[in-house]
Formats: structure tokens, sequence, C-alpha cells
């Protein structure tokens, strides 16, 4: 029996690859994290994008919470381990109407995480219905290993290279995602999924927090991770710090660094040099 989870919870997610809906915290903690991103974005006048989506949670210490929620570490300790990095954070935000999609694909692609014991925790902002442009998975997927994928850098793709997988899903077999403010879903890197464009009124805002027990190791460069919970036994990663203050200069200069590292792994072999979109 885990902290959180059944015993059947837990076969569940190492037959199907996820496990959803999980609770992390009230729909009204939920909307003051949104109007936490919100706030920042009325100050610079654009919408979150580029870099700064990424490894959000060494900018503010509001995103650093959500990372070492305890409700989200316990869950993921039930499957990983007690000995947890957050190898890195990833907003994906659809606006309202917004044809941006996320096309077929498996986390592990351009990841260079060995082992493959990696977890995303995908927490919802805002309630994310079907309309929304939900999240879709593929159960079982996570069990046909590393599938081909092609690069299409298609420019309403959310991914960082519009990659998709070279292999025809059955759309019948997929499940739909949806979830409410503070809720949050668990999938497997290797799991097959995607999502459709919002039609919907309002934005939907998902944070992604890629987990992983500190025995995996990064087989493309020297990485960096932000260790979360227990104990690093094999310093695999360089540990990263926790913000301070909201975008203060150590702040900044953190994630300027672990970003190069990012896109040396994700961007590796193109000419790349900035997250897209």
């Amino acid at each position: 029996m885990g902290k959180m989870l059944t015993p059947a919870q837990i076969a569940d997610f190492e037959r199907d690859g996820y496990l959803f809906p999980l609770r992390a915290f009230s729909a009204a903690e939920a909307r003051g994290y949104r109007d936490a991103l919100e706030a920042y974005e009325a100050e610079t006048g654009d919408a979150i994008h580029s870099n700064m989506r990424h490894k959000v949670h060494l900018l503010f210490r509001w995103a650093d919470e959500i990372v070492h929620h305890p409700r989200i570490l316990d869950t993921v300790a039930d499957i990983l381990g007690p000995d947890l990095l957050c190898w890195t954070t990833n907003f994906f935000i659809k606006e309202a109407e917004d044809p941006a999609f996320v096309s077929w694909h498996q986390d592990s692609t351009y990841w260079g995480l060995e082992p493959s014991d990696v977890v995303t925790a995908w927490v919802a902002f805002t309630d994310a219905p079907v309309e929304s442009g939900a999240m879709k998975f593929l159960p079982g997927s996570h069990r046909l290993d590393q599938i081909a994928h092609r690069d299409t850098y298609a420019a309403e793709n959310l991914l960082t290279r519009g990659q998709e997988i070279e292999m025809e899903v059955d759309e019948a077999q997929a499940v739909d995602v949806p979830l409410k403010a503070g809720e949050f879903s668990l999938h497997h890197i290797r799991l097959v999924h995607g999502s459709e464009p919002n039609t919907t009124p309002d934005r939907r805002i998902g944070l992604a927090i890629r987990y992983i027990p500190t025995y995996v190791r990064q087989v493309k460069i020297d990485d960096s991770a932000t260790l979360v919970r227990g104990r690093d036994r094999h310093d695999n990663f360089e540990h990263e710090p926790r913000p301070a203050a909201d975008l203060d200069p150590a702040a900044l200069a953190a994630h300027t660094a672990a970003i190069q590292r990012m896109l040396g792994t994700v961007y590796s072999g193109t000419e790349v040099t900035e997250a897209r979109r």
C-alpha cells in the first residue's frame, strides 16, 4: 500500500501507463496559481512563451511550491520510489479557441533519460474538459518501447520539434483525459499521447512536471535537475537551486544555465537555439 495510491491503482498504472484524475489541491488554490501566472503575463504584456515556459520552477516560488507539493510527491513516490528529482517543468497553454495541438508522440523521444522510469504529473490550473483540448492517452502503449518519430515543426504544434510518431493510431482505442482545476494526471514517459485544439472560450492551462528517481541518468549531456524528495546517492545530475524570490538574479541565472542544457538535449542534431512558441 502506497501513501496515496492503492495496490489496484499502482497495478493500473503499470498495465495502462497512466492514472487520472488525482487531486493535488482545491479549485480555489488552482485559481491562485493561475492568478500568479497571469500577473506575470500582465506585467510583461504578453503570454508566457518560448524559454520562459520551461523550467519555470526555477523562476517562480509558486511553481517551485507546486513541484514540491506533498500530495503530488506522495503519489509519484508510490510509483517511482522515495528519492526523486524534478527534471523539468513545461507549461502547456492553449488560448481560448486556439488552433494549437499536440501530435501523437512519446515524451522519451529526445530526452536522453535512461532507464525509462520517468513519470509526468500534468497539473490543471484551469478546468480541462475534452472540448478544451484535453490530453488523450493510448492505453498500454508505454510497453511498445521507443517508436520512431518524424519532426514536422508544424506552426501550431506545441511540441519542441513538432514531433509525431511514425505509427497509425487507432483513435477508437484512445482515452480522453478531462481534468478539473487542481487535479492532475500521471503518465509514463513512453505512453503515446496527444491533444486537440481548444474550442472553448477560456484558456486551458496545464503544468507538466517531469519526475525521475535519482538513479536515472542523462546519456546525451551533463544535465541538471532539482532534488525534491529524499537523497541523491547517484549524482547523475547537477542540483538546481530553489528560487529565493520570483525572478531574482540568482533564479534567472540558474534558469538560463538549465535552459541551455535542456536545449542541448531536446534539439541535439538541429540548429535550433530557442524553445518554440
